[in-house]
């Protein structure tokens, strides 16, 4: 069985112009009496993709995976599965199955292997393919032991094992998860991070995962579609894309920790850009592919790890640095976060890895720092 690192690594079907798409979404729009919901969305997935729908709540996430498991019927629009279109088919027709966040296990008659086996006996499978799809899934989600409890003898942890049993035990062509991991603590969630994504592979199916969590998308997915308010989709890359390379100021800030400041561009030429920058006080010199003019309203992006802070001003004068009062500190035990209070009353964050223990001469409220970044530190945004 191929390992989960190999797979991961050499898979991008969607750098592959010769790729057909496994999921289609081909401009759907979803409308509720004056509310649209989904906003003329086209989005391809690939078959044994992890892929993430990210966004706020009310975005149209959870809609956009209701019409492909056959629960809601778009208004326009086309989805296709497999290259079979889907309008009209019935949810118990679709080689589709779904696992929500409040994973409804039968308690208290059912053990856990009937809990596994009930799809499969409502289908008329016989008793003996049954008992050893059972002990295959069990396996799989590494229950063996626990077939002959009930669901509230396990942990819950254990039942989200035994929910994803039962939705995978019918070998559907794609699993959709909505918020699946939203009831459990965040140690456990991380751990079941990495056990979906090692499951994913050794099913070989399709997972299309529906949350609000950041650091859960950005851990499982392959790939990330970041939604907005008003059921569309502002950008589908990878997660380290996502990230590092945020198309508009709407991702860049709904992604992680970062600063966006508003400025114009002063000059630019051979990939190199200044840009005066009112409301903060200071021009950024900056590296940049955007085709830019003198005039032009941008704004610089850059996240808080890729900046740093000093009690002293920055001896090279071709990075760019700002001068303020540390106002607020933020200590996550990896990181510390710094909030700097720039002389014009902006505030721009700084962070620093704890990479060792440090106990002499911190950092601390009202001191005057530096923060600083270099050229190549952030990234300019047009949109």
């Amino acid at each position: 069985m191929e390992s989960f690192g190999s797979f991961r690594r050499k898979f991008a079907p969607w750098n592959d112009p010769a790729a057909k798409p496994f999921i289609s979404f081909e401009n759907v729009t979803k409308i509720f009496g004056d509310f649209t919901a989904v906003d003329d969305l086209s989005l391809n997935v690939f078959n044994r993709e992890f892929f993430a729908l990210l966004g706020a709540s009310g975005c149209g996430k959870t809609t956009l995976m209701r019409m492909l498991a056959g629960f809601e019927e778009p208004t326009s629009g086309r989805i296709t599965l497999d290259g079979q279109d889907m309008r009209g088919i019935p949810p118990y027709k679709r080689p589709v199955n779904m696992m929500f966040q409040s994973y409804a296990l039968f308690p208290p008659h059912m053990t856990v292997e009937k809990n596994i086996a009930f799809g499969l006996k409502q289908d008329g499978m016989a008793k003996s393919e049954i008992d050893a799809r059972v002990a295959e899934m069990l396996k799989l989600v590494k229950l063996e032991q626990y077939g002959k409890r009930k669901p509230h003898q396990l942990s819950g942890g254990q039942r989200q094992r035994v929910a994803l049993a039962r939705s995978v035990a019918k070998r559907p062509k794609v699993l959709l998860l909505d918020e699946p991991l939203g009831a459990l603590d965040k140690k456990l969630r991380e751990q079941t991070q990495f056990e979906l994504m090692d499951l994913q592979v050794k099913l070989g199916m399709t997972f299309m995962v529906v949350t609000h969590d950041q650091e859960e998308a950005m851990t499982m997915a392959d790939r990330i579609a970041v939604m907005d308010k008003g059921g569309r989709i502002k950008q589908v890359a990878t997660p380290a894309e996502v990230y590092e390379a945020p198309r508009s100021k709407f991702v860049a800030d709904f992604i992680g920790n970062v600063n966006i400041i508003e400025g114009e561009v002063v000059k630019a030429a051979n990939g190199e850009a200044e840009i005066a920058t009112e409301k903060f006080g200071f021009h950024i010199q900056t590296e940049t592919r955007e085709e830019l003019n003198p005039g032009q309203k941008v704004w610089y992006a850059v996240r808080p790890e890729k900046t740093r802070i000093t009690r002293e001003k920055p001896d090279d004068a071709s990075i760019n640095a700002v001068e303020g009062e540390l106002w607020d500190i933020a200590y996550f035990g990896d990181m510390t976060v710094f909030h700097v209070r720039l002389d014009n009353g902006r505030t721009i964050k700084a962070a620093s890895l704890n990479a060792v223990r440090r106990t002499e001469n911190p950092l601390t409220y009202d001191e005057r720092v530096w923060v600083s970044f270099d050229t190549d530190a952030g990234l300019v945004l047009t949109a």
